[in-house]
């Protein structure tokens, strides 16, 4: 039984690590023939066959999904490095509630700028056969903003708001950069992502700033 147990264990990690190699020649395809590369070209950065690709996602769905959920983790973890992880001394980690914001909004702009094919495959999903109405990155973003909503709720705590704004907050704040940076893609050369992100933050704190939470400052008793 243990034995068997251990091949069980042995398939599964062999499995895992497939998907990941497999995960990672979709991203070199993408890179290099753009977004809209389908699965012939897919198929070939990994030298493999797409029947290959299919045992392991079982379709242009499954895969899409994988990589979608890598380039998700990718988008958590710079904007949690940027804005701290919730219950931390927000205005400490970034110097001001406003600059929290901004960092949180550069941190998405750095991976469209960086990685703006990949970018481009996870939000306009060109492989899928989708309608017009669907959003096959919805996941993507909501992820982002679910993170950033409890990370809000701190600062909103005892505002005229409540923390029960931090939601909207949140999910409008990645609505608004999403929106943002589709269009910046459209338009190259037009700015920089530094002013398309300080325009963003600019924008973003003129409601944000009127309901931030402000530090109380402890005054030292010289006497």
């Amino acid at each position: 039984m243990t034995s068997s147990d251990g091949r069980s264990t042995r398939w599964d990690e062999h499995r895992l690590s497939r998907r990941r190699e497999l995960v990672d020649a979709t991203l070199r395809a993408v890179r290099e023939h753009g977004a809209s590369v389908g699965m012939d070209g897919i198929a070939a950065a990994a030298g493999t066959s797409k029947t290959v690709f299919y045992r392991h996602f079982q379709d242009k769905q499954g895969l899409y999904a994988a990589v979608s959920a890598r380039v998700d983790a990718l988008i958590l973890r710079d904007v949690m490095a940027a804005v701290g992880s919730p219950g931390s001394d927000l205005v400490e980690a970034t110097g001001s509630p406003r600059d929290l914001i901004a960092a949180a909004i550069d941190s998405y702009l750095r991976l469209v700028e960086r990685d703006p094919e990949v970018y481009r495959f996870v939000v306009g999903a060109p492989l899928l056969d989708h309608g017009p109405v669907a959003d096959p990155a919805s996941g993507v973003t909501h992820h982002v903003a679910d993170q950033l909503e409890s990370v809000i709720a701190q600062a909103l705590e005892g505002s005229p708001q409540g923390a029960g704004a931090a939601g909207v907050w949140a999910h409008g704040l990645v609505g608004m950069v999403r929106a943002a940076a589709d269009q910046w893609l459209r338009h190259p050369g037009e700015m920089s992502r530094e002013e398309l992100g300080e325009h963003l933050a600019a924008l973003a704190w003129s409601g944000l700033g009127s309901a931030w939470q402000r530090p109380t400052t402890r005054r030292k008793d010289h006497r």
